[in-house]
């Protein structure tokens, strides 16, 4: 009787036991796995908010400069005329091959409308000289008032010496539809 009992108490241990590690395997599965999951992502979602914070707070900080950075780039855009616009850049172009020394062969203007709020004047400029003065002719273009832009520029010798260069740009420029607005 005694061992039929102790029988009876080791089953009903082992029953207690395998039903409370089954337990533990669902609470594991149904709760602590999708918490764990959701603790993670929590995690992971108050790094990014902090980032956005850290970088909101640094353009706090530097309003006045960006905003006035971008006073400048809406005031510098050429004007919504075309035509205008055109003898703006030309203009330009003319004053910084005086004053470099370069004699410009070629311009090509082009206008695009890329959208509803700009467009840009795609332009072409051939252009010879010294590598001096195109070097002064390329850095009076970057450094300019308008909103011009270099693209891409291409240099070969005219000579045979090397002494008088070809020089090819693509630039483009920026013009607002509505350069008042914020």
């Amino acid at each position: 009787m005694e061992v039929a009992m102790k029988i009876e108490n080791r089953q009903q241990l082992l029953v207690v036991i395998t039903l409370a590690v089954v337990g533990l395997l669902i609470c594991d599965s149904l709760v602590f796995e999708p918490l764990a999951g959701w603790y993670a992502a929590r995690a992971k979602q108050i790094a990014e908010l902090r980032a956005q914070v850290k970088n909101g707070k640094s353009l706090i900080v530097r309003e006045a400069g960006i905003r006035g950075h971008w006073a400048d780039m809406r005031a510098n855009t050429l004007p919504n005329k075309s035509s205008v616009a055109d003898q703006q850049v030309i203009s330009a172009f003319d004053r910084w091959s005086r004053e470099s020394g370069v004699e410009i062969t070629d311009i090509m203007p082009q206008w695009k409308n890329d959208s509803d709020d700009y467009q840009t004047l795609n332009c072409r400029v051939e252009a010879s000289g010294s590598l001096a003065a195109l070097s002064q002719f390329l850095y009076d273009v970057e450094k300019g008032p308008l909103a011009i832009k270099l693209d891409s520029m291409e240099i070969s010798a005219k000579d045979s010496g090397g002494q008088l260069l070809n020089l090819g740009l693509q630039v483009s420029g920026l013009s607002l539809v509505n350069p008042s607005q914020p």
